[in-house]
């Protein structure tokens, strides 16, 4: 017991940095009295929606910890909770900073872009620091509470199901206000893509904050957390072979994967001369070379077994194999941006199928290296599960920093928009929209170092859930078994057409307000009267939180119900088809979604905003929005939530 003091005191040294960063945040002076009445909006619609969402939530986490609570037992449904709320915390709090943070990166950028771009860093990593802190030392308090890791399960679940509805709500929420400012401002009315007179444009910053900062926070949260929990689930099997150390072993490895980030943060500053892209990369080698040292002790010291270390370093090399193959396909300066870019000179079908095209292709090369570490692992450790959660933990250890990476991306945005509505000068506005290809480029990083998590994490989960019941082998002869596997693959296609969908929906809706406020309100289009932006807010919100509850209900009561009715063998046919179809089907959205707006970026910042070709590519990014902030993300929590309420029922006996 007495090694769960390092990752308490691990935990508690993020809150710390996080909220040390947060009161210097808040307490910073902004000079610009329009930026600062500029933001107040921003955050005013922020806490209006995370309010309803919370509200939302609670409705439903009652129900579930009450059938948790008689089906399982009471300390499953009092962890759910726990899970759900910390969750719920920490993306608010890492939020809460990115609101701050974007009015102090505009104002700061009027006197120095290097300056704006490390306020936007260390905003974002208190989103990065506060979700690794508060999950370490929560999950710590459980286990010295129950002295057992199965308990936590709850806590797992609860977690993403937070996650889910955050992702989703918030993701149709900054998706439908995006494009409904997009085609009726930059398309229709010819305006700049920030423009004050558009009503949507601070429904469309407000949903930066809750779709891509308290949206992914609860994301990685559950990604982080669920990770420890199954580790140590596994562990608990392997205490004969290892001793009673082991179960701290996924504890121990997060908490030098957060040591390691939060040095990895702080080196940034030490490139101040590099492009901001390249000061990115260089941190990240940073918190790389010491998550690797810091795996080392603890295989060497804490299990014994190098090939455990093998197994970390090899989850390492998975996430930075996923982020260059990333940056390949949807960052600005790769081939496919560049090829989309130039097929919008012939119009938007062409850009569109250039984009498909390479989208198709980009989640080949992250699951050949996601194989390749899997069965590597397992071979050099003689066929030990424990090398394979080694490998889910190692896809874990830079969570921190790219947490960081990726809260950086809305922050910019923000700040971005905020200049451009307050009328500060061209240049300032020019700079901080280059910073935002960058954030675009970082957070497409963060959801595929998720998604590639989130595939090692079904390999634990399999075998775990296997495991648990009984299960050795799988007739594929037998029609049964295929038919739970095609049901599975179908299941990801369902709730990404949902999601799709509803975002669809509420833009339309967000379209329709956006033309009726220019038909009837005269003066706005010249700046003589102000636009009502509190109905489109309105309009995000409540369709928002409407429409996520369908995709949610699906996620949980479809597993539930098949391992219930069907019997253990059928919910693990249907994990597997699930599983399979998220992993390619993930990839597919965020980085086809993300090489659309990037390519829109390109032709912009050529100077050629307003040509055919760039109403092309903004025509395209729409079309890529739901894909990569909506579905792709969507398709990653789904993927842990169907395999946490798998080990949630695995005790319980099939009805048939």
């Amino acid at each position: 017991m007495k090694l769960l003091i390092i990752p308490v005191v691990a935990g508690l040294t993020c809150i710390g940095a996080a909220l040390y960063l947060f009161l210097r945040l808040r307490a910073a002076k902004i000079s610009s009295p329009k930026m600062s009445e500029i933001g107040s909006y921003i955050a005013i619609g922020v806490r209006a929606y995370l309010s309803r969402q919370l509200r939302a939530i609670l409705l439903v986490t009652p129900v579930v910890a009450i059938v948790l609570g008689f089906t399982l037992n009471i300390w499953i449904a009092v962890t759910f909770v726990l899970g759900v709320f910390t969750s719920l915390i920490t993306a608010y709090m890492g939020m809460s900073a990115s609101t701050r943070a974007n009015v102090k990166t505009a104002a700061d950028a009027t006197r120095s872009v290097n300056t704006a771009f490390h306020t936007a860093v260390f905003g974002g990593s208190i989103m990065g620091f506060s979700i690794t802190g508060f999950s370490l030392v929560v999950l710590s308090v459980l286990y010295l509470l129950f002295k057992d890791p199965n308990p936590l399960v709850g806590f797992g679940f609860g977690a993403s199901l937070a996650a889910l509805f955050a992702q989703i709500g918030g993701g149709i929420y900054t998706k439908a206000a995006d494009i409904g400012a997009d085609l009726v401002g930059k398309v229709e009315a010819n305006i700049p893509e920030d423009d004050p007179r558009n009503p949507a444009v601070v429904a469309d910053l407000v949903g930066d904050n809750v779709g891509d900062c308290a949206g992914r926070g609860a994301d990685l949260f559950q990604t982080f957390s669920d990770d420890i929990v199954t580790g140590m689930v596994v562990a608990l099997t392997l205490v004969p072979k290892y001793g009673g150390a082991v179960l701290f072993f996924p504890m121990l490895l997060q908490s030098a994967g957060l040591a390691a980030s939060m040095l990895g943060v702080l080196s940034i500053r030490l490139f101040d001369r590099s492009k901001p892209e390249t000061a990115f990369y260089w941190g990240m080698a940073v918190t790389t070379v010491f998550a690797v040292l810091g795996s080392f002790l603890v295989s060497h010291f804490l299990v014994h077994d190098m090939a455990l270390f093998i197994g970390t370093c090899l989850g390492v090399a998975t996430t930075l194999v996923s982020s260059i193959i990333t940056r390949y396909y949807a960052g600005s300066s790769g081939k496919p941006v560049h090829d989309i870019a130039e097929a919008s000179k012939r119009g938007v079908a062409l850009n569109v199928i250039t984009g498909l095209s390479a989208g198709l292709q980009s989640p080949l090369g992250s699951i050949v290296m996601i194989v390749i570490a899997v069965a590597a692992a397992y071979f050099i450790s003689g066929g030990s599960l424990l090398a394979i959660v080694a490998v889910n933990i190692g896809t874990d250890l830079l969570i921190g920093y790219i947490m960081t990476a990726d809260a950086f991306g809305p922050i910019i945005d923000n700040a971005s928009g905020i200049a451009e509505m307050s009328g500060a000068h061209e240049q300032i506005v020019h700079s901080l929209s280059q910073l935002d290809s960058v954030g675009n480029t970082m957070k497409a990083t963060t959801k595929a170092y998720a998604m590639s998590s989130g595939t090692v994490t079904s390999f634990v989960l399999f075998s775990t859930y296997f495991s648990i019941v009984g299960l050795k082998t799988m007739n594929v002869m037998e029609p049964y078994s295929i038919a739970f596997i095609l049901l599975g693959i179908c299941l990801p296609y369902l709730i990404s057409s949902l999601t799709i969908g509803s975002a669809a929906k509420t833009a339309m809706l967000m379209v329709d307000e956006v033309r009726r406020q220019f038909r009837t309100i005269p003066g706005i289009l010249k700046g003589e009267a102000m636009p009502d932006y509190a109905t489109c807010i309105d309009i995000s919100t409540r369709n928002a939180l409407k429409e996520m509850i369908l995709p949610g209900v699906i996620s949980i009561a479809v597993p539930i119900f098949v391992g219930l009715v069907f019997g253990h063998w059928a919910l693990g046919a249907l994990l597997i088809g699930a599983v399979l179809s998220s992993a390619l089907l993930g990839p597919f959205f965020n980085n086809t979604g993300t090489a659309f707006d990037n390519a829109k970026k390109l032709i912009e910042d050529s100077g050629r905003k307003g040509s055919f070709e760039h109403q092309a590519a903004v025509a395209a990014d729409t079309v890529g929005d739901p894909l990569k902030d909506v579905a792709g993300p969507a398709l990653l929590i789904f993927m842990k939530l169907v395999g946490m309420a798998a080990l949630l029922i695995a005790g319980i006996k099939p009805l048939f």
